[in-house]
């Protein structure tokens, strides 16, 4: 089970990234039901990221796997538009939601919102390698 020390972790671990990138995003760390056990917007994140970050980190909990691939999943094979949310809207399929595994099983998931996809990727994987770190456990 994640602790809140986990969590902070991963927050520390990305934000301080971003900062010296002099980027700004949401970041979001979840349990493994997809329930939030942190949330931070650093200043100048867009708000719509709050809702986007929360999302990303659900998806990758409840589907234990990065919210990317439910993404291609659930993208039309001939026109690449997203063919449904699987009935529930939390869904979602942008990049930058990735569950944590311990042990091989999922206990939670790490999401960020507000850069490009490919920079959201890459923070959330930094915070799951800051959780994994401190929690003396590899991928």
């Amino acid at each position: 089970m994640l602790s809140y020390q986990d969590a902070r972790r991963a927050l520390d671990a990305i934000s301080t990234e971003l900062m010296r990138r002099a980027l700004a995003a949401v970041v979001t760390v979840a349990d493994d039901h997809g329930e939030l056990i942190a949330l931070m917007r650093m200043d100048g994140a867009p708000l719509s990221s709050i809702l986007i970050a929360a999302n990303k980190a659900w998806t990758a909990a409840r589907e234990r796997k990065p919210s990317v691939d439910v993404g291609r999943a659930a993208r039309h094979p001939e026109t690449g538009f997203d063919i449904g949310n699987y009935g529930d809207p939390r869904y979602t399929g942008w990049g930058g939601g990735i569950p944590i595994v311990i042990g091989g099983a999922v206990v939670g998931a790490v999401a960020v919102s507000g850069v490009p996809e490919a920079v959201d990727m890459e923070m959330a994987a930094l915070g799951v390698a800051a959780i994994l770190e401190g929690a003396g456990a590899s991928l």
